[in-house]
């Protein structure tokens, strides 16, 4: 149950299979991006592969035959036009083609009409069709998937063509539940559903043990919890992607003053980098130690290095060097990101803003909390950033509560120049009236369970104010470990009798996005020996998550926000 393995296996079966000798990689955007999260470029080296082409970019007609040329493509129609135009008049000696799941017959035989000087060797499907984030985390890099609240044709396409290839790389024919309720993880469940059913022969794995449970894929809707993606994280992993925003496991650092020229864009990977590996679920006071740490170590290494008095030092000296410089480049990398995370905490009075946050999202006090956020905006303390998170926090909360004071807010934020008409928006795409399940734990008295889970909850006390908020993911994901019903609050489809144990390997879907905040609750039921993988669409921070409601909204009446009519549009607010 890992997704940079499942993906690095296909990779390097591509790079085997074509033998010994010279390669290139003939990819197009989306693959190049598949391959570049689970092999840095002198991995690939060591297989042989010199050089990297895009199929959908200018090229040079120069022709290489004695080159062997590996073809990873996803199975679009565009690609299978450019690649039947490569085999017309081909520039490699011998082409090995691999897409990244499913392909038409048709489209097979129109590539073996083009191939008429027979030079592809091989055509095979492999199921490497989607990014590999952390060993737990999967995405498949879709920032908007939906327009008037429904999935966009090409979106759902994509999702349905990226989980199917999930459950063919981990070897999985699971049952699929969904959220009641949710157009969109109802549509994708079917979808799913109806391709597995189709390819039915693909799906042909391992026998479960008898009595053994079949594994679980659970579709979810992001508009069932819009609050994780709005707060202030503070691990490490999170804090980066909240406050300088992770594309692809990349870094952008161009714009932070003391950055090394030669580190405008730096690679935070769970894969390539052991420091980011082993601290990306610390705390950021950890952090702080933990770099220490590595400095004092890094120092101590080059002292050792100025030492070379013999022909013994010398030896040592080559020896070590690459090691050296690799750990010169990851110290240098991760106190420029820390630094830039401090000064930004600092800055922003992140510390303060944050502990409101957290209040707002986990116990109701609204004429405190109304005072707090007012104060903080007023006085101009809170960037514009942090006031419209504040607020969207405050209105998800409080829409509804008789002294709500929405209005008297996004005033003094409209005052201000900030963003007001994303908080309508908002309460249009996730408020009350679109939300299932129990987001601020507003308990029945006749909710046994929950009851007692919120009790325990408040006799243990708060551990740390800046990381009290447990995201819905953790609670529904200890249901169904647990072996609680589903029914009928996640149905399945299919007419399969429900088991009575819980399974044991569990893939979740989180249409509309997934966080980090998510990724690390499932890293620590894992931890416990649970086999969870998450993936959704993209992987949000707090304003990739505002455009993406924005675009979902796009189109909708406003029904239930008719009383902040005048902060509609961008024209009013």
């Amino acid at each position: 149950m890992n997704v940079i393995s499942a993906i690095k296996l296909y990779i390097n079966k591509m790079a085997n299979e074509s033998g010994p000798g010279m390669k290139i990689l003939l990819m197009d955007k989306e693959t190049t991006s598949i391959v570049s999260m689970a092999f840095s470029q002198s991995d690939m080296l060591q297989k042989d592969v010199f050089l990297f082409e895009r199929i959908d970019s200018p090229r040079s007609n120069e022709r290489l035959k004695h080159l062997k040329c590996i073809v990873f493509l996803r199975p679009t129609k565009n690609n299978i036009a450019l690649l039947s135009h490569e085999l017309r008049s081909p520039k490699y000696g011998s082409y090995y083609v691999y897409f990244s799941n499913i392909i038409p017959r048709t489209d097979i035989k129109l590539l073996a009409e083009s191939d008429e000087s027979e030079s592809v060797r091989e055509v095979k499907e492999i199921y490497a069709d989607y990014l590999c984030v952390n060993d737990n985390l999967f995405s498949l890099s879709l920032p908007n998937c939906m327009h008037a609240l429904n999935w966009t044709a090409d979106a759902l396409a994509r999702s349905v063509e990226g989980v199917t290839a999930v459950l063919l790389s981990l070897k999985m024919k699971p049952v699929i539940r969904f959220r009641a309720g949710s157009n969109v993880a109802q549509a994708l469940a079917k979808q799913v559903n109806e391709k597995i059913t189709k390819e039915s022969s693909l799906f042909e794995f391992r026998i479960q043990e008898s009595g053994a449970p079949p594994p679980l894929l659970l579709i979810l809707d992001r508009r069932d919890d819009p609050v994780t993606p709005l707060l202030n994280q503070w691990t490490y992993q999170a804090m980066v992607h909240e406050m300088l925003g992770i594309n692809n496991n990349r870094v952008d650092l161009s714009g932070i003053s003391g950055a090394p020229k030669d580190m405008k864009e730096v690679v935070m990977s769970v894969d390539q980098d052991e420091f980011y590996a082993s601290n990306m679920y610390s705390n950021f006071g950890e952090i702080g130690t933990t770099i220490k740490g590595l400095m004092d170590e890094f120092q101590k290494k080059a002292k050792d290095q100025k030492k070379v008095e013999s022909i013994a030092d010398m030896k040592n000296f080559v020896e070590s060097y690459p090691q050296f410089r690799k750990m010169c480049g990851t110290v240098t990398k991760h106190v420029v990101v820390i630094g830039e995370l401090s000064n930004q905490v600092g800055k922003n009075l992140l510390l303060e803003v944050s502990e409101l946050e957290q209040e707002i999202a986990c116990r109701a006090d609204h004429s405190a909390q109304l005072q707090r956020v007012k104060r903080l905006i007023q006085e101009g303390k809170a960037s514009l950033k942090d006031a419209l998170r504040l607020i969207l926090l405050y209105s998800l909360r409080y829409e509804r509560h008789a002294n709500c004071d929405i209005t008297g807010l996004l005033q003094t934020l409209k005052n201000r120049g900030g963003p007001a008409h994303i908080v309508p928006r908002m309460l249009e795409y996730a408020g009350q009236h679109n939300r299932q399940g129990d987001l601020f734990s507003t308990v029945k008295i006749t909710d046994a369970v929950k009851l007692t889970r919120n009790l325990i909850k408040g006799l243990k006390g708060v551990e740390n104010v800046f990381t009290q908020h447990s995201c819905l993911l953790k609670e529904t994901l200890e249901d169904v470990i647990r072996g609680r019903p589903l029914d009928p609050l996640y149905p399945s489809i299919g007419s399969e009798l429900p088991f009575r144990r819980p399974p044991q390997h569990v893939i979740v879907f989180i249409v509309g996005g997934v966080t980090y905040e998510e990724a690390l609750a499932v890293a620590q039921l894992n931890q416990v020996g649970q086999r969870i993988i998450l993936g959704g669409t993209t992987v949000h921070n707090s304003e990739s998550f505002c455009r993406e409601v924005m675009a979902a909204t796009a189109g909708v009446p406003f029904k239930h926000t008719r009383s902040l009519q005048q902060f509609h549009t961008t024209d009013n607010a």
